[in-house]
């Protein structure tokens, strides 16, 4: 029984630009001048590229070289290489430019609709090398993503448990606030009413986000000013579920107004002011902050926010 040895080698792509100088050009010499190196350099790096093979590939013919047939069948392989090669090169320059690469995004449902959405499409018009990678992540949740690495912008809530003004991890841009509504089912009896206070609601049922979302945090601390303590029946961090709930007479809610899904059966009503308001703002590294790329997403976004 016969047995074949299993090849293994290593391949210099520099080396195989030599290759290709001396088939181009025919001569040791001559591949030296296109190449900028000596003869004896490219006669050294031709004899290392043999030996990393494991074949001859050279015939020498006087002052010419012949490629053998395991050299032509290199050099049809090392075409494609080293084509693959300049590609990627020129990748990397775009890329340390500014001009090409990818940014990873954070937000949370409401702003990925308003936000990241329109963003997307108009930076594919402006900035084709860009490419966005967008992730769901609650307002209060994006930047722990943000500080462990795991995103490049964050578009996130403030909150009693948001990072200080002056963390120096995070430069941070507003985007736009929005104040909460009422949402009431569609026989509550302050349908009748323009504006809704929040003590009207005070003997109701109530659709309520979950322990942890920072939504339910301002919501329970305008009922706390305004006197009471809601009963909570449901809970849901979907307004769209929310919203569902209290139309089919589960209860009544507050909720940012452009998180309201529409069309909904519910009936949406403002608060008087002040009313509570839910504040956006995009996050990113403070190391990160001058990168072209970033720089370009935040100009759009900002573009987009200032039209909510």
């Amino acid at each position: 029984m016969t047995t074949c040895a299993k090849l293994s080698f290593v391949i210099e792509v520099r080396r195989l630009r030599v290759l290709r100088a001396l088939a181009d050009h025919g001569t040791v010499t001559a591949a030296a001048e296109v190449l900028h190196l000596t003869p004896s350099a490219v006669s050294q790096q031709l004899a290392a590229l043999e030996s990393e093979v494991g074949q001859e590939l050279l015939e020498r013919r006087g002052r010419r070289v012949a490629i053998t047939s395991a050299g032509r069948l290199l050099l049809a392989h090392a075409d494609t290489i080293l084509a693959e090669v300049e590609r990627a090169e020129d990748a990397m320059r775009l890329h340390a430019s500014g001009a090409n690469g990818e940014v990873r995004v954070v937000a949370f449902a409401t702003a990925i609709t308003l936000l990241v959405a329109p963003a997307l499409t108009r930076l594919r018009e402006t900035s084709p090398g860009l490419s966005l990678v967008v992730r769901d992540a609650e307002g209060h949740q994006g930047i722990t993503h943000l500080l462990d690495g795991d995103a490049d912008l964050a578009i996130a809530v403030e909150h009693r448990g948001s990072p200080r003004h002056d963390d120096q991890r995070l430069v941070r841009i507003p985007l736009y606030a929005e104040p909460f509504v009422a949402v009431l089912p569609p026989t509550h009896p302050g349908a009748d009413h323009d504006t809704i206070e929040l003590g009207m609601l005070a003997d109701d049922d109530w659709v309520m986000t979950a322990p942890g979302n920072p939504i339910r945090d301002v919501v329970l601390l305008a009922c706390e000013q305004a006197g009471f303590q809601p009963r909570i029946v449901h809970q849901s961090d979907d307004f769209r579920a929310v919203a569902a709930l209290v139309a089919a007479g589960g209860g009544v809610s507050l909720v940012p107004r452009l998180a309201v899904p529409e069309p909904t059966l519910a009936l949406i009503r403002p608060l008087p002011a002040p009313a509570p308001t839910r504040r956006v703002y995009a996050a990113v590294r403070n190391s990160r902050a001058d990168h072209p790329l970033i720089t370009a997403t935040l100009t759009v976004l900002t573009e987009v926010a200032e039209k909510l």
